[in-house]
């Protein structure tokens, strides 16, 4: 099991490094062309034990998360087994996807992908209340209880909670006695959720706000708002 742990990493580096979209490169040479470049780049120095020209071509998060010594010492203790993930890396697959995000001042969040050398805006950006990620789940939540759509709302409550409730219900709880609480969660909500760090953990992510955090649940791929503590 202990010699697996250097390849499960150096795949983690890569990943971390291909799907942010953001490459170094050493001085003098000039960045490569595509992903694909960088990905064959990558691989090849794997496979040669060029540990420093690998460390290189990783994103700046990925090497806040690992030092170029501690690169290096993965790179010398394992070697067979990280020229296996070079050598993985070089066969046929699919053509790289690459995307971007752009986070507007009030937290709302936009996907671009590049297709044919120019951005298109992705598919999610026509649903206002999509539920594929913890963030965008938030973001929808938020937007639905401003405009009052607690049909919408509805969505966001798992179902183990469900039983009994209806839109009708869920409005008389947001705008009754507890109105001035309510409208308290939700604002700050909007004001967390530009730059709130989202923890992920399996089927279950929290969101800090205000004096509390967000709890949600997925089921069945869809995000969903558990609870406020």
């Amino acid at each position: 099991m202990r010699r697996l742990r250097p390849a499960i990493l150096a795949l983690t580096l890569l990943a971390s490094a291909v799907s942010s979209g953001t490459f170094a490169c050493s001085g003098g040479q000039r960045p490569a062309d595509d992903p694909s470049s960088v990905l064959k780049a990558y691989a090849k120095a794997l496979e040669d034990g060029r540990a420093e020209d690998a460390y290189r071509m990783l994103s700046d998060e990925a090497r806040r998360g690992i030092s170029l010594e501690a690169f290096r010492r993965l790179v010398k203790d394992s070697p067979d087994e990280v020229r296996e993930i070079g050598r993985a890396l070089t066969r046929p697959t699919a053509p790289p996807v690459v995307t971007a995000t752009v986070t507007g001042p009030n937290g709302q969040e936009l996907q671009l992908v590049l297709e044919g050398g120019a951005w298109r805006v992705e598919a999610t950006a026509i649903d206002l209340y999509a539920q594929d990620s913890p963030r965008h789940a938030v973001q929808g939540f938020v937007r639905a209880l401003e405009r009052k759509r607690y049909d919408v709302v509805l969505r966001y409550v798992p179902d183990g909670h469900k039983e009994g409730l209806d839109a009708a219900k869920l409005k008389a709880a947001w705008e009754g006695h507890d109105k001035e609480e309510m409208d308290q969660v939700l604002s700050a909500l909007k004001q967390a959720l530009p730059t709130a760090a989202i923890e992920e953990t399996g089927e279950r992510a929290t969101m800090p706000y205000g004096a509390g955090t967000l709890q949600l649940v997925r089921e069945r791929g869809l995000w969903k708002i558990e609870d406020f503590d």
